[in-house]
């Protein structure tokens, strides 16, 4: 999560975004390779997509777990040190709520009306093709743009950007191949554009690049793991000093 992570990412928004706002029919050729004119049916329906798509959310929730159970644990135990630390657990959480939770789920597939490619007319149903730009469309919820499970697929890089650091080079290609490859699945469905899974990628890396500079890298933000820690037991113990009173009375034991 460098400058040099950055700038590839607003490169690759600045390239693909101007070619496709240029020739927005791209979206279409590249969909167009899963599309059988012939019985109007998407080539990838054949496969088992459903257990594609539950094995990938699967993932991601696996993948998550760690910082959910280690932010429970504290807070039912406050005296426990955190099995997880304390940046990483906040990285990790607010990611995947800011990125793919508010900015795509919310925001963007719930307010900008690109339809879906197998809702357009250029794959016999009728609505209008738009560009990825154009949020005009008559779409009213959940639409094409941005890419809503890809965006969970490439949230991954969160962890990756944590991991220890002679694996994270490698957790970050397996992040990138991991959303690419959902996207791809859900491009083969008709479910999303190229355009979409692009900037579904581009958006949840902006905001891990920009929670990870306010917690690592900035000075005037960043805060150590022992920090979230004392902060999370502050939060904590009153509830569970409370709770020890009553277990005692409840005993009949005076409380420690």
């Amino acid at each position: 999560m460098n400058r040099i992570g950055l700038l590839s990412a607003l490169a690759i928004a600045a390239i693909v975004g101007t070619v496709f706002a240029a020739y927005p029919g791209l979206d279409l050729v590249l969909s167009g390779y899963f599309y059988n004119p012939r019985d109007h049916r998407w080539h990838v329906l054949d496969w088992p997509t459903g257990t594609l798509r539950r094995s990938a959310s699967w993932l991601i929730g696996l993948i998550a777990a760690p910082a959910f159970i280690a932010l429970a644990l504290k807070l039912v135990l406050p005296r426990r040190r955190l099995l997880v630390p304390g940046r990483a657990i906040v990285l990790m959480i607010s990611t995947l709520a800011l990125g793919p939770g508010l900015f795509v789920n919310v925001i963007l597939k719930d307010n900008w009306g690109r339809p879906r490619p197998q809702y357009v007319t250029e794959f016999k149903l009728d609505s209008p093709f738009l560009p990825w730009w154009d949020p005009r469309g008559p779409c009213a919820k959940n639409c094409s743009f941005v890419a809503g499970e890809p965006s969970g697929a490439f949230w991954t890089m969160a962890p990756a950007a944590v991991a220890p650091p002679h694996w994270r080079a490698a957790a970050y290609g397996a992040a990138i191949v991991f959303g690419a490859a959902v996207g791809a699945l859900r491009i083969s469905a008709g479910g999303h554009f190229f355009t979409d899974v692009v900037f579904a990628g581009i958006v949840v890396f902006l905001v891990i690049w920009l929670v990870h500079g306010s917690l690592y890298r900035w000075r005037r933000t960043r805060i150590t793991d022992d920090a979230v820690e004392r902060s999370l037991e502050r939060i904590a113990m009153p509830g569970y000093d409370a709770l020890m009173r009553l277990v005692a009375r409840l005993r009949g034991t005076p409380p420690r």
